[in-house]
């Protein structure tokens, strides 16, 4: 059996591809360019599917991607279920969200650490409890301070902001996958 690496989106489904759902519109670029066919799940409360697929280092991994229906603060239950029905360890789970403080269109990598004032993150790591060993994809979406955070953040994102992650920063999403799957 291959090794399984479990990817979150974080965002909220009734603002799609906007900054603040930066993790659904992720999300749905790896499952068009892997060619996973996602569908709704009841008892996980989300959009999922899973293929193996041919990692960068000529491995197989079976990846699964995961959409939460609820909203991104409150879709941590809906998490742990659809990731104890997949893979079962934190360790191999990435969850992918956007960040207030990080210059736009930029990607952080991380394992392990605090929310960065993330509520949706924050709310994966209370229900992990001491288990919160898993992969953070930070992506920047940095706002003029003027501007009040929700008109920022909840408006379409501009054309060149969809454009840049079904782009270079795709390829730059999918180097960072390769560099988990081989630490798994």
């Amino acid at each position: 059996m291959p090794p399984w690496l479990f990817m979150v989106g974080l965002g909220n489904l009734p603002h799609p591809n906007t900054h603040h759902s930066v993790g659904h519109v992720i999300v749905d670029v790896l499952a068009a360019q892997f060619g996973i066919h996602r569908s709704i799940n009841r008892s996980v409360g989300g959009f999922i599917g899973r293929s193996n697929i041919l990692s960068f280092l000529d491995d197989i991994v079976s990846l699964t991607l995961f959409k939460p229906k609820l909203l991104m603060n409150i879709a941590s239950p809906s998490i742990m279920s659809a990731l104890h029905n997949t893979i079962k360890l934190p360790a191999s789970m990435v969850v992918i969200h956007d960040l207030l403080n990080h210059k736009v269109k930029v990607l952080s990598v991380k394992l392990e650490g605090s929310a960065n004032g993330h509520n949706g993150v924050w709310s994966v790591i209370n229900t992990l409890g001491a288990n919160a060993d898993f992969y953070y994809f930070c992506i920047g979406i940095r706002r003029d301070c003027a501007i009040n955070p929700a008109n920022y953040m909840l408006p379409d994102m501009p054309l060149d902001g969809l454009l840049h992650w079904n782009g270079i920063s795709l390829d730059r999403v999918c180097s960072e996958l390769g560099r988990i799957m081989s630490r798994n």
